[in-house]
């Protein structure tokens, strides 16, 4: 709940990996789309963090969407662990 706003959430992906020196997610899509401007919720054991997607890559490559079967990196405020799993705010 927030705001007594009920928030509904689909998971999307995990993270495979974290690169601490320029605080960057890769992503695993198992289902999809994510788009920028999207809002997501990445939830593990030790984490609990929410954040709007600014921007994404495929391959170095900018993107402005991504589907299931891609793998992105994704600029993220602070550290996320392996295996933490990934989902899409839906309003």
């Amino acid at each position: 709940m927030l705001g007594g706003i009920e928030v509904q959430e689909k998971e999307i992906g995990y993270i495979s990996n974290y690169y601490k020196k320029i605080s960057v997610a890769a992503v695993e899509m198992t289902d999809g789309p994510v788009s920028v401007n999207d809002n997501l919720h990445i939830k593990g054991h030790t984490t609990d963090l929410e954040l709007k997607v600014d921007s994404m890559e495929i391959e170095h490559e900018a993107v402005m969407e991504a589907k299931q079967g891609d793998s992105i990196g994704l600029k993220v405020p602070e550290k996320v662990r392996r295996k933490d799993k990934v989902y899409k705010i839906i309003d």
